[in-house]
């Protein structure tokens, strides 16, 4: 499974060797040499290839934003497809977490695998047009009925 590095072990003020990168993010030399073919920059042409921290920092930088998808507020991602998707037939699920939070919950339509989204109690309102949300009901817990059962120990 392929790893994203992490740009922030890149320590700006530093020259590395195509070695020193490979050991900083346990990754093979010729990863680094591709990058350097892909447009990472160089001091100059001269051996020992010296990268600046600055240039490694920024250039795992510009790789991570061009990877990512923003979502608009009624889609969801889906992590099957790697795409925002629309859930089936826009019906979801809203699963409480606490009072402020919840969780969306519907099927993608392309692979129907599961998908999820995090939001807000109060920004659902915005959305509601776009899909239709419901509100499952818990069950009462035992405790909490109004006619107990004869043969409890409750009181």
């Amino acid at each position: 499974m392929a790893k994203r590095p992490n740009p922030n072990l890149a320590k700006i003020h530093r020259n590395y060797t195509v070695e020193e990168v490979a050991n900083l993010f346990s990754i093979h030399k010729n990863t680094v040499r591709s990058w350097v073919k892909d447009g990472l920059a160089t001091n100059d042409e001269k051996r020992p290839m010296l990268i600046l921290g600055t240039n490694l920092r920024q250039y795992l930088q510009s790789k991570r934003t061009v990877k990512k998808r923003k979502c608009r507020p009624f889609e969801m991602y889906c992590v099957r497809c790697r795409s925002p998707q629309l859930p089936a037939a826009n019906m979801v699920d809203y699963e409480p977490i606490n009072g402020v939070t919840g969780r969306l919950i519907g099927l993608c339509p392309a692979c129907n695998g599961i998908i999820n989204k995090y939001f807000n109690v109060a920004q659902l309102a915005g959305i509601e047009g776009q899909l239709d949300i419901s509100f499952p009901k818990a069950l009462k817990h035992i405790n909490e009925s109004d006619k107990p059962l004869l043969n409890s120990d409750f009181t």
